[in-house]
């Protein structure tokens, strides 16, 4: 399954056109009003009165589309895993619209056991230019390590000696990852019983990014009291996958202008290394 190292630089343009309904739809696939139907109706909901609609910001990841996967190399889907993932938003999120995005590759490292593909993309406003979301990525392929090339560089990360300052707990659906889906991840591996199998599971896991989302609308709720214009970046590293219906635990350090974050199902750690800035509004 040899890899494209020649994507390296190369740049994919895509446009992706979002309405009210894609929105929520989002927003009930991260959980949004399952324990609580009517705590998160800005979210849920585009006619309550009183109440405007408005967009969670992990929609983002929806929007700043990606390198086609063909364009990678001959990669087989059961050994291919969402790595990491951040985002930066400069704005909160128009209920509907277009925006046209660049994505590109930034690079091929080599970790031993796999490779992980590194990319970034930047989406702007269709109609005024406007630049509202830069987001980098990263994708582990299983078994395509040993090539030689460097380990890439991280971000100085360390767990706060302290307990969290806050903690929210959340349980995801056992359907959750066929809602989820349903906003255009449909990477059979989350679905699909026999393609899971292949990838060593015994059930199909939920969508990393779906994780991500939960996360996201945690500390959205805990930190920017619910204000996605509060909302700024967002970043972290899949560390372990999770199980439709399992229960997550968001651990926030608060550091000022700064958060920092980790994921858990029970004692295991699935979101690791996270990083949350906020905005003054």
């Amino acid at each position: 399954m040899p890899l494209n190292h020649g994507a390296v630089g190369q740049e994919w343009p895509g446009t992706r056109t979002w309405t009210s309904t894609d929105a929520l739809l989002y927003a009930l696939g991260v959980g949004a009003g399952a324990d609580a139907p009517l705590a998160e109706l800005p979210f849920t909901t585009e006619n309550s009165h009183g109440v405007d609609q408005q967009v969670l910001p992990t929609f983002a990841v929806t929007l700043a589309g990606g390198v086609p996967v063909a364009e990678l190399g001959d990669i087989d889907l059961s050994r291919m895993l969402h790595a990491e993932q951040s985002i930066t938003l400069h704005g909160p999120l128009p209920v509907a619209g277009t925006v046209h995005t660049t994505s590109r590759v930034t690079g091929f490292h080599d970790k031993g056991s796999g490779a992980l593909i590194s990319t970034e993309s930047s989406s702007v406003d269709a109609e005024t230019g406007q630049l509202l979301v830069e987001a980098r990525g990263g994708i582990f392929v299983r078994g395509e390590g040993g090539f030689g090339g460097t380990r890439g560089s991280r971000e100085a990360w360390a767990l706060p000696a302290r307990p969290a300052d806050q903690v929210v707990v959340c349980r995801t659906r056992e359907d959750q990852a066929l809602l989820y889906r349903l906003s255009g991840d449909r990477n059979p591996l989350h679905s699909d019983p026999w393609l899971a199998a292949r990838a060593g599971f015994d059930r199909p896991i939920l969508h990393g990014l779906c994780t991500y989302g939960f996360t996201g609308r945690a500390l959205l709720h805990a930190v920017c009291g619910s204000d996605p214009a509060s909302f700024g970046s967002f970043s972290a590293r899949f560390a372990a996958p999770v199980l439709p219906g399992q229960e997550l635990s968001v651990h926030i350090w608060d550091e000022g202008d700064t958060c920092l974050f980790q994921t858990r199902v029970g004692d295991t750690v699935v979101l690791d290394r996270g990083t949350f800035t906020r905005k003054s509004v």
